[in-house]
């Protein structure tokens, strides 16, 4: 059986706040009794990835998505638990396991600001004792993929938002790391470059069979790269699955969207078989609970010159709403 390339087993990060009342006699009270409690960011969870994999890692904010990240690339050192990344222990921070990894998140730079990412690029081949050679070829290939010629040459400064996210992407690769954790790589971007980082990311998959741990809250990312998610929220695992499973589990309703012929076209009357969603000349869209989607189907069929008729699911961010709005167990 293939080991893992991520495995958590009941990780834990507990982080211990400190807090006092306004005033002055509270900062003296303070001095010799402060007061505090614990603050459980990452609550127990348990998954592995297997080599290869793109897993989606979801969650609202503050779900401990970022902790856990931080955690397996070595970060932040649990306060309980096990992890371990390609077989090593992510906090002993190792060089090997080092080479071998890359934590790419969209509210940070690594690039330096003022001068040339080719510049800061040649920095990180000397970091990872790169080859002139290794580190050209993979260069290149960096470039092509992510239309870089001429962004690497300007300073950081002068690049747009979308155009310093490819090349922190790119600089991130260079040493070719065979897992990739990715925090809101598409944060901020419009949606044609959010659109080349994913084609990107899938692409760096294919090629060279890396793992990779990708968060978002655009749903577009999960949807094109992930078969799999890891949903988390108040630091506890809520869901590990397929991404139809997910849909399948919480999507409490489905979406008939009939197609009529000219002529036929009444709300009240298609109120009787759901919610209107929607009309519009010659389509009306309707929403219905999941449990009386066949029943309703046929009730439109037998009771209605339809023209076609389709079956949806939500839309993915409905369900994930749906999934974070569970009660906690």
């Amino acid at each position: 059986m293939t080991e893992p390339a991520v495995h958590l087993d009941n990780l834990a990060k507990v982080y211990r706040v400190y807090e006092r009342e306004a005033g002055l006699g509270a900062a003296v009270r303070s001095l010799v009794r402060r007061k505090s409690h614990d603050v459980r960011a990452v609550d127990g969870i348990s998954f592995d990835v297997a080599p290869g994999e793109i897993v989606g890692f979801l969650g609202p904010n503050g779900a401990g998505k970022t902790t856990t990240l931080k955690m397996l690339s070595g970060l932040l050192h649990p306060t309980s638990g096990e992890v371990c990344v390609l077989g090593y222990e992510p906090y002993r921070r190792q060089r090997e396991f080092l080479r071998n990894i890359a934590l790419v998140m969209g509210q940070r730079n690594q690039l330096l600001w003022d001068i040339p990412a080719v510049d800061s690029f040649e920095l990180n081949r000397v970091i990872y004792r790169l080859s002139r050679q290794q580190y050209q070829e993979m260069l290149d290939e960096l470039v092509a993929l992510l239309e870089l010629e001429e962004l690497i040459y300007k300073p950081v400064r002068n690049l747009s938002l979308g155009e310093r996210m490819k090349c922190e992407i790119a600089g991130a690769l260079l040493h070719r790391p065979r897992v990739l954790f990715l925090d809101e790589p598409t944060i901020g971007l419009d949606v044609t470059m959010q659109r080349r980082i994913r084609r990107f990311v899938g692409e760096y998959n294919r090629r060279y069979e890396a793992t990779v741990l990708l968060t978002s809250h655009y749903m577009a990312d999960v949807v094109a790269l992930c078969e799999r998610v890891v949903v988390i929220h108040h630091g506890r695992l809520l869901f590990d699955g397929a991404l139809d499973a997910l849909v399948e589990r919480f999507a409490a309703h489905k979406t008939i969207v009939v197609d009529l012929p000219d002529g036929v076209r009444n709300g009240r009357a298609f109120a009787a078989y759901g919610e209107v969603l929607e009309e519009r000349p010659g389509q009306v869209t309707l929403r219905v609970p999941k449990a009386n989607a066949a029943r309703v189907t046929g009730q439109l069929l037998a009771d209605i010159d339809v023209l076609d008729l389709t079956i949806q699911d939500p839309p993915i961010e409905e369900v994930i709403e749906t999934v974070f709005t569970q009660p906690d167990s």
